[in-house]
C-alpha cells in the first residue's frame, strides 16, 4: 500500500505544473471567448476559481487522500466536466471548444489510456447538459481574430508542458530499467554476476579469445568445508564469509575483471588480456589474504579456498570445454588437500609425466 501511494503522490506532482499551465492559458481562450456574451457574474467567479485555484486545490487533494492516484484520476473527470461547461458557455466556437476539449482528452488519454478517455468523454457531456440547464444552449460559429490570438497559447505552451512531462517519465522509466537489468543480472547476497550472466559473458569472452588470439584464464573457485561452516555456526555466519570472498574479490581484481557466483559456495572469474603466470599471483594472493579472514563474532572459525584456474587454449572447442578444465583443476586441488590452487597446466604436467 505504500508504494502504491509513493507511486500516486509522484503521479499527482507530475501533473501539477502541467494543469496549472493548462488551466491558467486555457482560462485565457475561454475569457477571450465569453466576454461579449451577457452571462451572470458566478460564471466569471468559476472560471476564475477553475483557471487560477483549482490547479492548487486538486493537487493538495490528491496529496492527501489516502489514496493519490485514484484522487488525482477523479480531478481530471472534475476538469473534463467543467471543460464540457466551459464548451457549452463559449456557445460552442469553434477553435477555443476543440482546443480546450482535444487538450483534455489528451490529457485523459496519457493518464489512464481509452477507459479515462471514455469516462472523460462521458462527463464532458454531463457538463454540457449542466451548461445547457443553468444558462441555455446556444451556438455560434464566428471565430474572431482575438480568439484566434487567444488560443494560440493553448496551443504551443500546453503541449510543450506535456512533452516536457514525458520526457522527464521516459528518462525515469529508462533508469528503472537500466536498474531491473543489473537487478537481473546480480546474485542479491554477494552483488556479484549471478550464475547466468556470467556463462553469457563466458561465452563473448571464449569467443573473443578465439578470434584475437589474446590470453586470457578463467577461475572457479570454492571455500573449502562450507557446509561444515553452515552447519557448526550458522547461515548468517556463512553469508558473511561469502560476502567477504566476494569483496575480497573486489578489492583483488581489475576493473574489466568478471566475477561471479556460479553456485552456493562456489564462485568464478573470468581474467581477461593475463598470462597464466599473472593469473596464478592474482589467485594465490586472494587465497592467501582470503586465509587471513577472522569473523568478529567467531574468533575460532578458521576459511580457506580451493581454486582450479584455466589457461585459454585454442584447442578448445567451445566455452563449456574451457570451463570443464577449470573444473577438473578446481577438483584436482580438492583432491590434493584443499586450500590451494590448481591449473591445467599442472594438470597437462602430471598427465605427461604419468605417460612417459
Amino acid at each position: 500500500m505504500e508504494n502504491q501511494r509513493g507511486k500516486g503522490l509522484s503521479f499527482a506532482r507530475r501533473i501539477y505544473w502541467p494543469r496549472i499551465i493548462g488551466l491558467g492559458i486555457g482560462s485565457i481562450s475561454v475569457c477571450a471567448t465569453i466576454y461579449p456574451l451577457p452571462l451572470p457574474a458566478w460564471v466569471w467567479a468559476l472560471l476564475l476559481f477553475h483557471g487560477l485555484l483549482w490547479p492548487h486545490l486538486a493537487c493538495q487533494l490528491s496529496t492527501r487522500s489516502a489514496f493519490p492516484y485514484q484522487a488525482e484520476r477523479r480531478n481530471m473527470l472534475y476538469d473534463s466536466l467543467l471543460g464540457g461547461f466551459w464548451a457549452a458557455t463559449m456557445q460552442f466556437n469553434p477553435l477555443p471548444t476543440v482546443t480546450i476539449l482535444s487538450m483534455m482528452a489528451m490529457n485523459n488519454v496519457a493518464a489512464g489510456g481509452l477507459r479515462l478517455f471514455i469516462r472523460g468523454g462521458l462527463v464532458q457531456c454531463g457538463g454540457i447538459l449542466l451548461s445547457w440547464a443553468l444558462l441555455g444552449a446556444s451556438f455560434n460559429t464566428q471565430i474572431s481574430a482575438l480568439q484566434i490570438y487567444a488560443c494560440l497559447p493553448m496551443l504551443t505552451l500546453y503541449p510543450l508542458a506535456v512533452g516536457m512531462v514525458c520526457y522527464r517519465l521516459a528518462i525515469k522509466l529508462h533508469e528503472h530499467k537500466r536498474a531491473l537489468s543489473a537487478l537481473s543480472r546480480t546474485d542479491s547476497l554477494t552483488g556479484l554476476l549471478n550464475h547466468g550472466s556470467w556463462k553469457d559473458l563466458l561465452h563473448i569472452k571464449f569467443h573473443k579469445c578465439q578470434q584475437r588470439q589474446i590470453e586470457a584464464s578463467i577461475a572457479l573457485i570454492d571455500i573449502d568445508h562450507f557446509k561444515a561452516i553452515n552447519d557448526t555456526y550458522g547461515h548468517i555466519v556463512g553469508d558473511s564469509v561469502l560476502r567477504h570472498l566476494s569483496n575480497e574479490l573486489r578489492r583483488n581484481l581489475r576493473h574489466d575483471d568478471l566475477a561471479g557466483r556460479y553456485g552456493g559456495d562456489e564462485f568464478c572469474v573470468i581474467l581477461p588480456r593475463m598470462s597464466h603466470q599473472q593469473a596464478l599471483e592474482v589467485m594465490e594472493r586472494l587465497r592467501r589474504v582470503f586465509n587471513q579472514y577472522r569473523h568478529p563474532q567467531v574468533a575460532e572459525l578458521q576459511v580457506s579456498l580451493s581454486i582450479g584456474l584455466a589457461a585459454f587454449r585454442p584447442a578448445y572447442l567451445d566455452p563449456s570445454s574451457w570451463l570443464h578444465a577449470a573444473d577438473q583443476a578446481l577438483y584436482q586441488a580438492k583432491h590434493c588437500g584443499r586450500n590451494r590452487i590448481a591449473s591445467n597446466d599442472d594438470m597437462e604436467h602430471l598427465v605427461q609425466a604419468q605417460m612417459a
